[in-house]
């Protein structure tokens, strides 16, 4: 696909994964300890708790000092470069999307268990024999979870592209850390009105976050974007999204818009989301984004 070079060859053995070489010349260790002092008074997400997660203090994503999965398996249900991927599943979310479809289980930060460095270790060799083509960081979201990641890749030593698979809800600092160990940046780009981001996801600030975070990304490493169409949502959401995207990032920017919502969670509670995605307000979406001039869709 356009714009994947690098991840393809890393995939291929003609090229190291990142974290392997940050690895090798000393730059991870730097980061961990970055990351542990950011966590002394929590800025890893834009809401900047504050709070002391290294003595157990939590703020409102409730994650600890230690890393939790609430499911690990191969993906095939991923975009086409991802599968199979490497899936880890992190308890714990920044947001609290009314609509989530992996709730309660995503957002509650004490499903699952505990998984140490080697443990991360250990499954990803295992997915790899098994022909696995990424380890990939999701959630709830990798953000809370960004020391246990970066102590995990430390015990890693699989060639396989890292996929840091996020909200695009996390600080400016947190950005910092990513730069330099991340193969590829999943980032999925939820609204382009804060009063949107707000109401439904209790996001403050997030179209600015995410802005930032997607070019910071797109400046570090190779980007791969999704956007949920939200019902009701294209005209303050959607469309003005996929302006910017074009005009931002360029015309070959990998992005895949995608159509399965539903109602799930607390989405009955708000009116306008409290319904399936018209087949045509999907259809009008994709051909606003081919008339803008977007090509490397999904």
């Amino acid at each position: 696909m356009m714009g994947l070079e690098r991840y393809f060859a890393v995939i291929a053995g003609k090229e190291k994964a990142k974290y392997l070489i940050a690895k090798k010349s000393g730059v991870l260790d730097k980061k961990i300890s970055e990351a542990e002092k950011l966590m002394e008074k929590c800025g890893l997400c834009e809401r900047k708790c504050g709070v002391n997660r290294l003595r157990g203090e939590k703020g409102f994503c409730g994650v600890g000092k230690e890393m939790k999965v609430f499911s690990a398996f191969a993906h095939f249900g991923e975009e086409p470069e991802l599968v199979p991927s490497a899936t880890v599943f992190l308890s714990g979310c920044t947001l609290r999307c009314v609509f989530c479809q992996n709730a309660p289980e995503s957002i509650d930060p004490d499903s699952g268990n505990v998984w140490d460095p080697e443990d991360v270790a250990k499954y990803a060799e295992k997915m790899y024999s098994q022909g696995c083509t990424n380890l990939n960081f999701v959630g709830g979201e990798p953000t809370p979870n960004l020391l246990g990641i970066l102590k995990s890749l430390k015990a890693c030593n699989t060639n396989l592209p890292v996929v840091w698979n996020s909200n695009a809800y996390y600080s400016e600092k947190t950005s910092k850390i990513l730069e330099g160990f991340v193969d590829l940046y999943l980032l999925d780009f939820k609204y382009f009105n804060n009063k949107c981001a707000t109401r439904l996801s209790a996001a403050p600030g997030y179209l600015g976050a995410a802005k930032r975070n997607l070019l910071n990304a797109s400046r570090d490493s190779e980007v791969l974007i999704r956007h949920l169409v939200l019902p009701s949502h294209t005209e303050c959401c959607t469309k003005p999204f996929l302006r910017w995207v074009y005009k931002s990032l360029g015309e070959n920017t990998r992005l895949n818009i995608m159509d399965q919502y539903y109602p799930a969670f607390k989405a009955h509670g708000f009116e306008e989301i409290n319904r399936r995605l018209d087949p045509l307000e999907f259809e009008n979406v994709v051909k606003y984004a081919k008339k803008i001039g977007l090509k490397n869709l999904v």
